[in-house]
């Protein structure tokens, strides 16, 4: 019997857990649930579930807090999170998805939506075909072990900062839109302005994290973003 994916719900707002619980539970998935954010954070370092759902109005800690926190943790960092936000809380959205927030869902939403991302976010995060290892331009990179080195030092990327990274490595030079950042990195079929200043926003952190290796991510001009290969001239 293939294993079910472990999906933890922090929602304080009762009806909604229960419908969401409910629904998800039909769809195959184990479902545990929090009703605020300190207990969110409890079960995720305990359960190590393979998504978090999470409101950002908790009692307690924020969401954006119990991101943060997740984001931070070694242990936690690669657990894909999913938002629940209101449609009034664009800069708190746009926060989260700096912080490395994998998508959001904006209420009232319908719980088929929301089971569509759910199924997207789990299938981005299942291994790829990249090779284990990449050097280049004093950036070392071991896929399999998410470890990134540049000029032979550590460097701590978030979940969405290295799969950024890989996805304009694996592109080998060619130019990649927005557009194409968004769902190859993010699972959007289409950019919003909100969406499209996300982008720009991680690839800049990444070429500060990477420093001076950093300068290969280059910008095409009303085109998007190309990482210069090392054998080019």
């Amino acid at each position: 019997m293939k294993p079910r994916h472990k999906i933890l719900l922090v929602e304080d707002e009762k009806n909604i857990a229960k419908v969401v619980l409910y629904n998800l539970e039909r769809e195959g998935y184990q479902v545990i649930t929090a009703r605020d954010g300190e207990e969110g954070l409890a079960k995720a370092r305990k359960e190590l579930p393979d998504l978090v759902i999470l409101d950002l109005m908790l009692p307690k800690t924020d969401g954006l807090e119990v991101c943060r926190q997740l984001k931070s943790d070694p242990k936690t960092a690669r657990i894909p999170i999913i938002m629940l936000t209101a449609k009034t809380q664009e800069a708190d959205r746009v926060v989260g998805l700096e912080m490395g927030a994998d998508d959001y869902v904006a209420k009232p939403f319908s719980v088929r939506e929301l089971a569509a991302r759910v199924k997207a976010v789990l299938r981005r995060g299942q291994s790829s075909e990249a090779p284990t290892l990449w050097k280049g331009w004093e950036i070392e990179v071991d896929w399999d072990r998410r470890k990134v080195k540049s000029k032979k030092k550590l460097v701590e990327l978030t979940p969405k900062e290295f799969e950024l990274l890989k996805v304009l490595v694996e592109a080998s030079g060619r130019v990649l839109s927005r557009e194409m950042l968004l769902e190859k990195v993010w699972g959007y079929d289409q950019a919003s302005e909100i969406q499209s200043r996300t982008v720009d926003l991680h690839i800049s952190q990444l070429r500060q994290k990477l420093g001076t290796p950093g300068k290969q991510i280059l910008t095409v001009t009303g085109a998007g973003y190309r990482f210069r290969m090392p054998d080019e001239e």
